[in-house]
């Protein structure tokens, strides 16, 4: 999978994506032994800014129709987007999402969904008081929000997309992966030692998951899931 990030902060997204498990699958695995040898996924960035030709490097301007704010002009968007993905032939393995929190609610099906029909997915930040209409109809974009609030730009929402969207791509998790959503769904698992105390209070591992019976422990699992 190919993550295209257009934003006017890179180096905000760039710390995230490139450490811990997004960090080691952009990159070639020559371990030993190792089952997945490619790149997993890739993340690339693509400034406005770097697509427009006044010394200021302006991409905001006032809206038509007057209101608060500024909004950002839709050419340094489109020809960001173009960079990123204009020129590929199958532009039905392409998709374009717009940060909006008017958008349709990101899910966890939706993660799937674009690993399994895309090979390119191009996510679009915004600033100030949102995107020129016209780049959703150019682009064919779609509006995707990841909750009922608002934020002060797109980056946090694209960076949400990515890490769900790229734990569904097979070997990004390891052989765990699995495991991993189980213990995520439940919201139950626990560590040595089997007993702390905090003011005075003593909290202790259910019996089930020193037990070594799987299947109980499976059963919990799926009590709590309920």
């Amino acid at each position: 999978m190919n993550f295209h990030v257009i934003t006017i902060f890179p180096e905000i997204c760039e710390a995230y994506t490139s450490a811990s498990v997004l960090g080691r699958a952009q990159k070639t695995d020559k371990g030993k032994g190792a089952k997945h040898h490619g790149k997993k996924i890739s993340v690339e960035y693509y400034n406005p800014r770097d697509y427009v030709k006044d010394k200021h490097k302006k991409v905001d301007d006032k809206p038509y129709g007057g209101g608060p704010g500024m909004v950002m002009k839709a050419e340094p968007v489109i020809k960001a987007w173009e960079k990123a993905v204009g020129r590929k032939k199958d532009q039905k393995k392409v998709k374009t999402l717009i940060m909006s929190p008017r958008g349709k609610t990101f899910t966890n099906k939706l993660a799937k969904d674009y690993v399994n029909k895309y090979d390119h997915l191009v996510l679009i930040s915004g600033r100030y008081e949102g995107i020129d209409a016209r780049v959703k109809k150019a682009l064919k974009a779609e509006e995707v929000s990841v909750g009922d609030y608002i934020l002060t730009g797109g980056e946090l929402p694209a960076l949400s997309i990515i890490d769900a969207t790229a734990r569904q791509v097979a070997g990004v998790l390891g052989e765990h992966d699995s495991l991993e959503d189980d213990r995520a769904t439940t919201g139950e698992c626990y560590t040595r030692p089997d007993a702390i105390v905090y003011k005075q209070k003593k909290y202790v591992v259910p019996k089930v998951f020193l037990s070594g019976n799987h299947g109980e422990i499976d059963k919990r699992r799926a009590r709590k899931k309920g």
